[in-house]
């Protein structure tokens, strides 16, 4: 008989990355396109909560949230040194973010699916890693068939683009330091994933978790 868990999960730390990782992984859904409101997990509890309401009209353009396991540490941080020849000084500190591509309208967050990594941006905030895995919907109908970042129309990217380098700008004040140094494909993505996969075991494993 299987065995069940009888309380929720903490969907960061109570779940695992996927038994086929990075090749498929497990994704915890915060936001989707229709929200109205940046939601984010409590790191502390595991809940959904609002961080903020969206104060403009930059929506996600795709399913939104994180591989659990993982961490955005000094792994990350040296690795996309090393990649863009800039100096990043830490990972953000929080799971690897993942964006979501599917055909089909799913009206809210806080559930868990199945994706299939196909690229990423190599993203630094505020010279802090902060890299976004690009993957689409397991057995999606129309994007199950894109197997890599060239099958991805460049308007797609553009809207992924613009959605992370505006989603923190309030007209009047200061732009935030958000860089896109580049777009990567499948195979540097596998790459990013497991060193974020690494960079928790190395932060998490072998402590008591606190936060």
């Amino acid at each position: 008989m299987q065995k069940i868990n009888k309380y929720k999960a903490h969907p960061w730390h109570g779940i695992d990355p996927g038994s086929n990782a990075p090749n498929e992984v497990n994704v915890y859904i915060e936001v989707v396109p229709t929200d109205t409101v940046k939601y984010e997990i409590d790191k502390r509890s595991g809940f959904l909560m609002i961080d903020r309401p969206q104060k403009f009209s930059n929506v996600a353009p795709a399913l939104y949230g994180f591989i659990p396991q993982t961490y955005c540490g000094d792994l990350i941080a040296e690795y996309d040194s090393e990649k863009t020849g800039k100096t990043i000084r830490k990972g953000d500190g929080d799971p690897l973010d993942i964006c979501v591509l599917s055909e089909r309208h799913i009206s809210n967050g806080d559930i868990l699916l199945h994706a299939i990594p196909i690229g990423g941006l190599r993203m630094i905030d505020k010279e802090e890693a902060d890299d976004k895995i690009i993957a689409v919907l397991k057995g999606d109908e129309v994007y199950a068939s894109w197997s890599d970042i060239e099958h991805i129309p460049e308007t797609i990217i553009n809207r992924l683009k613009h959605y992370f380098l505006t989603y923190k700008n309030i007209p009047g004040k200061e732009v935030s330091r958000i860089e896109i140094v580049s777009v990567f494909g499948k195979e540097e993505a596998h790459n990013v994933i497991k060193k974020c996969i690494e960079d928790y075991r190395l932060n998490f494993e072998a402590i008591e978790l606190k936060i």
